[in-house]
C-alpha cells in the first residue's frame, strides 16, 4: 500500500497538508470547492506578500522600485494586494493599464513594455501620467515622441537593450536572445540612446533588460548586468545620462524541484556586482512576476471519470487546456495532489481534461489514487494560468478566491455560457 497522506508540496508553506486535509493558510480547500464549484483557482495572500518580503529586504535601504508583472496574474483583487504593498506595476497593454487604475494602482509608478505599442495606446498612458515607456524599437521612439509632442507632453523612456545573454530557460520564455523579438540590440544601443536624446517629444530617463523568466540560475542575471553597466558607461560618455537602471524579472519558482535562488540572496549578490562597479546608489527598477504569484495559487478540480486503456490510464477532470494553459503551451509540469489523501495503491495516469484536443492535459503518467468525484489540487498555479486562460470550447473562465487568514474573498465570479457570448449578435 502507498501512503499518499503526506505528499511533499513545493513553494511556500502556506498552502500544506494538515491533518491530510490541503489548506490554503486556515481555510481547507475542500471547502471551498464545495461552496464555489470546480474548476476554482485560489490565492494565498499571505504567500503573496511573503514572496514580495523577499524583494524587499533585498532592496533594503536602496533606492529601488518593485513593479509587478502583471501579466502573470492580471485579476484585480491580485493587483490590489500589490498597489497596497507599495508595488509599481509592469504592463504591456492598455488593458493591462486600465487594470492598474480600477486596482488603485499609481500611474506614476507604472512601466510599460511590450514590442507593439499602438498610438492610441501611448495617448492613453501619456494622459493617465505613467512613470516610463520601455520603448523596444527604435522606429517606436519616433512613433512615441510624435504622440508626446500631439499633446504638449514629454514621453519619459527607457530602452530594453537586449544584450545576447542565455537566461538557460524554455525557448518560448526567453527574451533576451539576438534571435528573440524583444528589444534593441546591444550593439548599436549607444547611436538609439543618442537619437532618443534627440528627439523633441521624449526625456531620456533609464535603461532596461529582460532577459527571460522561469530563470533558477545566478549566472544570467550576473552576466546581463556586467553587460547592462557597460552600455551605462558607453551611453553616459556619449552624453545621454541615466537616471535609473531596471534590471527586469525573471526569477523562476519551484515547479518541481527547481532550485531558484531567494530574492533576497540574488539580489545581495547583484547588488555587490553594482557597488563594486560604481552604481550602487543608482535608482533601480526590478518587473518580478511569476516568482510573486506562481505558488500562491492552486487550481481545484473534479475528477469526472477514470479511464483504464492499454497504453494508458487517464483521470478526466473538468478543469482543462483553457483553464491550464501551461502545459499544452510549455509541456510545463505542475504538482497535481488530492486534497484529502487516501491510503490506496496509486495508479498512473495521465491527467486530461474534457476539450477536444490531444494536448489538453495537466499532467502525464502521475501516481494518484483517485475515483470520480475526488478533488484535485494543480499546485503552482498562481501565474500564467488565469491571465491566459481562454472561452475554448464555450466553456466560461473559472471562479477565483483569495484568501486571507481564515477569509475567503470571491474575487471572480465563474462565467456562465451566456457571459461567453454576450458581446456578439445575429445577423
Amino acid at each position: 500500500m502507498t501512503d499518499l497522506n503526506t505528499p511533499d508540496l513545493p513553494g511556500h508553506p502556506f498552502i500544506a497538508y494538515q491533518s491530510g486535509e490541503l489548506m490554503a493558510e486556515g481555510l481547507a480547500l475542500s471547502a471551498l470547492a464545495r461552496e464555489h464549484g470546480t474548476p476554482l483557482f485560489v490565492y494565498s495572500k499571505a504567500a503573496m506578500l511573503s514572496a514580495l518580503a523577499a524583494y524587499q529586504r533585498g532592496f533594503a535601504g536602496r533606492k529601488a522600485q518593485i513593479c509587478y508583472a502583471m501579466k502573470a496574474n492580471s485579476s484585480l483583487a491580485v493587483l490590489q494586494v500589490f498597489a497596497d504593498a507599495g508595488c509599481g506595476f509592469d504592463i504591456v497593454s492598455a488593458g493591462e493599464l486600465a487594470r492598474v487604475m480600477a486596482a488603485g494602482g499609481d500611474p506614476a509608478k507604472v512601466i510599460f513594455s511590450g514590442v507593439g505599442k499602438s498610438r492610441a495606446e501611448m495617448k492613453q498612458a501619456l494622459q493617465i501620467g505613467i512613470g516610463c515607456f520601455n520603448v523596444e524599437s527604435e522606429a517606436e521612439l519616433d512613433v512615441l515622441s510624435d504622440v508626446a509632442m500631439s499633446l504638449g507632453k514629454k514621453a519619459p523612456v527607457s530602452l530594453r537593450v537586449n544584450p545576447n545573454v542565455d537566461p538557460k530557460t524554455h525557448p518560448y520564455i526567453s527574451t533576451g536572445l539576438k534571435g528573440n523579438k524583444f528589444g534593441i540590440a546591444h550593439e548599436s544601443a549607444v547611436q538609439v540612446y543618442q537619437h532618443a536624446a534627440s528627439l523633441p517629444g521624449l526625456s531620456v530617463v533609464g535603461i532596461d533588460c529582460h532577459i527571460g523568466s522561469q530563470i533558477t540560475e545566478v549566472t544570467p542575471y550576473l552576466d546581463a548586468m556586467d553587460r547592462i553597466l557597460d552600455l551605462v558607461a558607453d551611453i553616459e560618455k556619449a552624453g545621454v545620462p541615466i537616471h535609473h537602471i531596471d534590471f527586469g524579472g525573471g526569477l523562476g519558482i519551484n515547479y518541481n524541484g527547481d532550485t531558484p535562488p531567494a530574492a533576497d540572496a540574488l539580489w545581495a549578490q547583484l547588488l555587490a556586482k553594482l557597488d563594486a562597479r560604481g552604481y550602487g546608489q543608482r535608482q533601480l527598477m526590478i518587473e518580478p512576476g511569476r516568482s510573486l504569484v506562481g505558488n500562491a495559487g492552486v487550481c481545484l478540480t473534479e475528477v469526472v471519470f477514470t479511464k483504464p486503456g492499454e497504453q494508458k490510464n487517464f483521470c478526466i477532470v473538468d478543469a482543462a487546456m483553457n483553464d491550464l494553459p501551461r502545459p499544452a503551451m510549455y509541456e510545463a509540469f505542475h504538482h497535481i495532489v488530492p486534497l484529502q489523501a487516501r491510503t490506496g495503491e496509486a495508479v498512473t495516469y495521465d491527467v486530461v481534461g474534457p476539450i477536444c484536443e490531444s494536448g489538453d492535459w495537466l499532467g502525464r503518467d502521475r501516481p494518484l489514487v483517485v475515483q470520480a468525484g475526488d478533488v484535485l489540487a494543480v499546485l503552482s498555479a498562481g501565474a500564467y494560468c488565469m491571465s491566459m486562460a481562454s472561452n475554448y470550447n464555450t466553456r466560461g473562465r473559472a471562479a477565483e478566491v483569495l484568501v486571507d487568514g481564515t477569509q475567503a474573498h470571491l474575487i471572480r465570479q465563474r462565467e456562465s455560457a451566456f457571459d461567453t457570448f454576450a458581446l456578439e449578435q445575429l445577423v
